[in-house]
């Protein structure tokens, strides 16, 4: 499990953008971004949730607030990096983390499962960063860090159009390190393997397995657990940070072993 945080002000003076940002992974990082001393932007469409973050974050002295968003629709990922450079000046990281799953071989899955997935999985990540880059350029540079998965790199069983989503970004990752690397913006992304959020859970229902049985199944790992949204959240702060100055183009694996000798 995680060892109590030591705050280094590793991300002092930047503003982070983080989209799906009202729970799980999002929370988790958008807290320890601000604990670090990012101002932070939240985007989600959950408003309730979306603004207790940004509350919680503000209550222990960091500075953050929440921009509700769909990030599938061009005009609010505008609207919501346009908010961001008013309160803030800029933005220095963006983390691409909003995604939704669902289980299901292609037989399984109507058109609408798979235009859904797609768009809250892959389509977010270019309108957002097609938004954001302009004014990362003009403020010299950044990271941005699109949450992919461990399915991205390997199939997995009735996951289709979420392995090809999660596929999608690895290789949109690459494209865009190679793209705006010239401007001094590096693009990484991480690989989860699975991890305590609501997501998680929501796969138990979506398979009809009893959730017990499923989190123990998704235990079978090396590391004998699954992981903590606030692990991946540690990764996710080595990207933002001048610690991965020299690293861009990269698919980070966070699994406690799962892919170990998969691939």
């Amino acid at each position: 499990m995680p060892s109590p945080t030591r705050y280094t002000g590793a991300l002092k003076g930047k503003t982070a953008l983080i989209t799906g940002g009202a729970c799980g992974i999002g929370r988790a990082t958008a807290h320890l971004f601000a604990r670090e001393g990012a101002a932070v932007v939240i985007a989600d469409r959950n408003e309730p949730s979306g603004s207790a973050v940004a509350g919680e974050i503000t209550a222990f002295g960091g500075r953050a607030i929440f921009v509700p968003a769909n990030v599938t629709s061009a005009a609010d990922c505008q609207r919501v990096v346009e908010r961001a450079i008013q309160e803030f000046g800029a933005i220095h990281v963006l983390l691409n983390n909003a995604g939704i799953i669902r289980r299901a071989s292609i037989l399984e899955l109507s058109e609408q499962d798979w235009d859904r997935v797609m768009a809250v999985n892959v389509k977010s990540v270019f309108l957002m960063s097609k938004s954001v880059i302009p004014s990362m350029e003009q403020a010299g540079g950044g990271s941005i860090i699109n949450m992919a998965s461990g399915w991205g790199l390997t199939g997995g069983p009735k996951a289709a159009v979420y392995c090809a989503s999660k596929g999608a970004v690895v290789q949109l990752t690459k494209a865009m390190a190679i793209d705006h690397g010239p401007q001094k913006i590096r693009v990484n992304c991480i690989c989860p393997g699975d991890t305590d959020t609501d997501m998680l859970h929501t796969e138990a229902q979506q398979l009809g397995e009893p959730k017990d049985r499923f989190l123990a199944e998704a235990a079978r790992r090396p590391l004998g657990r699954v992981g903590q949204p606030e692990e991946i959240a540690q990764a996710a702060l080595y990207l933002a940070s001048d610690a991965a100055s020299f690293v861009t183009g990269t698919a980070l694996v966070v699994d406690g072993g799962g892919l170990a000798g998969s691939i």
